[in-house]
């Protein structure tokens, strides 16, 4: 597996991280041998620091800072919400032309790295923007209750960054997002993995858009649609 780098000046880089590959170690991936975060190191011949979290089957725009200081200012900008970040989702159904789905959620606690956090926390506010880009109708009966199968591409603009926020509020919805093991629709996953050999999420971090943390100058990063999106695409005369 080989990285896409997407930007980089003597502060930050940027690179394209491919879907299934974690960002870093962890024991929920003490089995893999490869982690966005070292594989940049390698690439560019120096450390890197996280500054905000992309769910390792999540595709798309991963920002790293080359140095302590400039990393504070960024994560700071992320958990301030002062980040604009874009992602493209293949969802289930026709969704609604334009949406703002202001749905709190609980925090997803996982049973061992989460063990000694308080569960009965109150849900926090998430906020998401949903725009619709495309339809298609399949002629393949998915559901027994219909003859043919609905599916939405749209664009979402997370305006803050709770866990999972995306594929929970699609889920919410009804309009959960292919290829979601956790949180989506067994039936349709299975049928895009027969159907069109996708083996994955089909969601994109498509593009960030920042103010440079020593610059101070906005900064729009942004990856291309992979192979899997494309090969999509052609097949619903997107």
């Amino acid at each position: 597996m080989t990285l896409r780098l997407l930007y980089q000046d003597e502060y930050l880089v940027a690179i394209d991280k491919p879907a299934g590959l974690p960002v870093h170690r962890s024991w929920l991936d003490r089995h893999e041998t490869q982690f966005a975060m070292q594989m940049t190191r390698d690439l560019i011949g120096q450390h890197v620091y996280p500054v905000h979290r992309l769910d390792r089957p999540t595709s798309g725009v991963l920002l790293f800072a080359l140095d302590p200081h400039t990393a504070r200012i960024l994560s700071d900008d992320f958990a301030q919400h002062r980040v604009q970040k874009e992602y493209l989702a293949l969802v289930r159904g026709w969704t609604p032309e334009q949406l703002f789905i202001d749905y709190p959620l609980k925090e997803e606690l996982d049973k061992i790295a989460d063990k000694y956090a308080t569960a009965d926390k109150p849900a926090q506010e998430a906020r998401t923007q949903l725009q619709r880009l495309q339809t298609v109708e399949l002629p393949y009966a998915v559901s027994a209750k219909h003859p043919t199968s609905r599916y939405s591409l749209v664009r979402l603009m997370p305006h803050t960054g709770r866990k999972h926020q995306l594929r929970r509020h699609m889920a919410h919805i009804f309009h959960p997002i292919v290829g979601d093991t956790k949180h989506g629709d067994g039936r349709h996953n299975r049928f895009f993995r027969e159907q069109y050999d996708c083996q994955r999420l089909m969601l994109c971090n498509l593009s960030l858009t920042i103010q440079h943390p020593v610059l101070q100058s906005p900064l729009r990063i942004q990856t291309e649609l992979d192979a899997q999106w494309l090969q999509l695409f052609a097949q619903f005369g997107w």
